[in-house]
């Protein structure tokens, strides 16, 4: 009998232990999971301009929504470093350590910021190494990032990622040469790397199309930068003048909001022109003002990069990223859908340029068949006629 009730005390004793145990357990996984926060700033747009911030937006939104995990995002109160840092103090002082930054604008804050606290960590989306040397050297940087004259370590707790944009750019030039289009137009926001890696990858795509078609005669492109991420009065008026005096028949918008410009330009009476979106899928928002009005669009994978660095920090795998600068291109030539930089077939409004010419093209870049320049200090060199012309603003 008394080994009975001995046996029965200790089981007991056992079971309290257990959730005493169990209880300090979770609370101290709680404890470790707490003030853990996601915040993210905008550049230049807002969270609605269908491009880089509203997909940047939507997508750390979204993670932090499936994993219970506070988030906030700011929006600089004018576009300017001293404003970007502002909003990211902002950020650190409302015990946000996990900050998102989308676009090269936000060098600066990272050279300012970073290193007075590495206690944060900075994941930064289209900032180069040049753009933090500019923001490093200011006017006495000559914008070649390899010149051993200019130094600068980016610090164990940012990490950036660029894009190979100039390869989505040659798939959309030469998509929409294949389709039949011969009079193209590359409208881009501001000159900056990753614009003019879009705008010269669709050159070097309409070009390569049209010298295997043996039309490089026939095809034209017109390009302009319109000094600004959104569209206004001018830049429409630059694109009626495209789309009806010059009879350009598509023009690859390129820079945030500055598709609406193009968009209205092709949709006025007498008018049959055509848009190619940038960034992500724009096809819903530019076929709102026409159906159809989106031949496709040069995208780059900002939602499964933004996935996929949340995922892995807090998977404990940081020091893969740390301190560095990650290329993002191309990481299969037989699925498509797993690149970095494509074009969205289920959306395209082409018919002749088919999905297995897409799966044909993307094996060939993938393999080194076709090369694609990523230089931004001058034109390519090309075939066909490119008409380049003064930035609108």
């Amino acid at each position: 009998m008394k080994k009975k009730v001995l046996l029965v005390t200790l089981l007991v004793v056992a079971i309290v232990a257990s959730c005493f145990a169990f209880t300090a357990c979770n609370k101290d996984k709680g404890k470790g999971d707490e003030g853990v926060k996601v915040a993210m700033i905008t550049d230049y747009g807002d969270i609605t301009d269908q491009s880089f911030n509203q997909t940047t937006y939507e997508a750390c939104k979204a993670y932090c929504d499936a994993n219970n995990i506070k988030f906030k995002y700011y929006k600089p109160t004018g576009n300017s470093t001293e404003a970007r840092v502002a909003s990211v103090n902002t950020a650190i002082a409302e015990g946000y350590t996990i900050i998102v930054m989308p676009g090269y604008a936000f060098g600066g804050a990272i050279v300012e910021v970073a290193e007075n606290n590495p206690e944060i960590k900075f994941v930064a989306l289209d900032v180069a190494r040049g753009d933090l040397l500019e923001a490093k050297y200011g006017k006495e940087y000559d914008y070649n990032p390899d010149n051993p004259k200019w130094t600068y370590q980016l610090p164990s707790n940012v990490t950036c990622f660029v894009y190979q944009e100039e390869i989505s750019g040659f798939m959309a030039g030469y998509a929409a040469v294949k389709e039949g289009y011969k009079k193209l137009g590359f409208l881009g926001g501001m000159a900056v790397p990753a614009v003019i890696r879009f705008g010269f990858g669709f050159v070097q795509g309409a070009n390569a199309a049209a010298v295997e078609m043996n039309i490089a005669n026939d095809v034209t492109v017109n390009y302009v930068y319109g000094g600004q991420f959104y569209g206004d009065s001018d830049i429409t008026g630059a694109m009626d003048t495209w789309y009806k005096e010059k009879g350009v028949e598509v023009v690859f918008a390129c820079g945030g909001g500055i598709y609406t410009s193009a968009c209205e330009a092709a949709t006025k009476e007498g008018v049959n022109g055509k848009v190619i979106g940038v960034d992500v899928d724009q096809s819903h928002i530019i076929n709102r003002y026409k159906d159809g009005l989106c031949v496709t669009s040069a995208m780059k994978g900002l939602a499964p990069t933004v996935n996929t660095i949340l995922t892995d920090i807090f998977a404990g795998k940081w020091e893969n990223y740390a301190g560095k600068i990650n290329k993002l291109g191309m990481v299969s030539g037989t699925d498509a859908s797993l690149n970095y930089v494509q074009l969205p077939t289920a959306t395209w409004s082409m018919t002749k340029f088919t999905k297995a010419d897409y799966a044909t093209l993307v094996g060939q870049i993938f393999d080194g068949t076709i090369t694609i320049s990523d230089a931004t200090d001058k034109m390519p060199t090309t075939t066909i006629k490119v008409t380049t012309q003064d930035n609108i603003h």
